[in-house]
């Protein structure tokens, strides 16, 4: 089976978005900073340092320092491991196995600069037998592009290696603005809305379909892959 299926990873994968958004909304508003929960929702998908840049532009009018970036995005990682862990989206491990069951590539494409995301994926998504759902091979991540989304290099880096046509792979996102990177890659999106935003804010971005939850996903695969 020739197909290729890149998953964005918070959202997505594990339900995480609600400790991200306390977590950078604490964070932020400890350095004075402008960024409420919802803010979250709205800039997800960006790397976190470009999340960052941005507000201190906002507020302060100025570039930001990478060491302040920096200081910053590791005390919002602290905090939101502090939260407690996350789960996987649900059935989003029945659309996993779908996929690997039909041979297809699987993705994750993701802003994430997690340095530990490649062994807490199979950890909590393990498969029997000697391969597993994820490889570091098939990843791309904030360390492997210079623009995050919405700009389309971390999509385009994902097909660019997939070794297939654009018309053989499929963005899954749950955030507009991974919508966007997707699209500006040339490549079909299946918006999953996991989050609070409406649907309307997935089909501005021009979603091919959006899907209330991994169900429906998982029907819509099983009648065209």
């Amino acid at each position: 089976m020739n197909k290729a299926f890149f998953f964005d990873m918070d959202g997505i994968l594990f339900d995480s978005m609600p400790n991200h958004a306390r977590a950078w909304e604490e964070v932020m508003t400890r350095h004075g900073l402008d960024f409420r929960a919802e803010d979250c929702y709205i800039n997800e998908g960006r790397t976190g340092q470009d999340v960052i840049h941005e507000a201190i532009i906002a507020l302060e009018g100025r570039e930001s320092t990478e060491d302040e970036i920096w200081d910053i995005y590791e005390e919002k990682t602290r905090r939101f491991y502090e939260l407690g862990p996350t789960y996987p989206i649900k059935d989003v491990d029945k659309v996993l196995r779908y996929l690997r069951k039909r041979e297809c590539q699987i993705w994750v494409v993701t802003g994430s600069g997690q340095a530990t995301l490649f062994d807490h994926l199979n950890e909590v998504f393990p498969v029997e037998g000697k391969n597993p759902i994820f490889t570091r091979e098939r990843m791309v991540t904030a360390f492997d592009v210079s623009k995050g989304k919405p700009d389309p290099e971390p999509y385009l880096k994902a097909w660019q290696k997939s070794g297939l046509r654009k018309d053989q792979c499929y963005v899954i996102e749950n955030a507009p603005l991974g919508v966007r990177s997707g699209k500006g890659a040339e490549l079909t999106v299946l918006a999953v809305n996991t989050g609070p935003l409406a649907p309307k804010a997935l089909y501005d971005e021009r979603a091919d379909y959006v899907f209330d939850d991994m169900a429906g996903l998982l029907q819509w695969l099983q009648n065209n892959v």
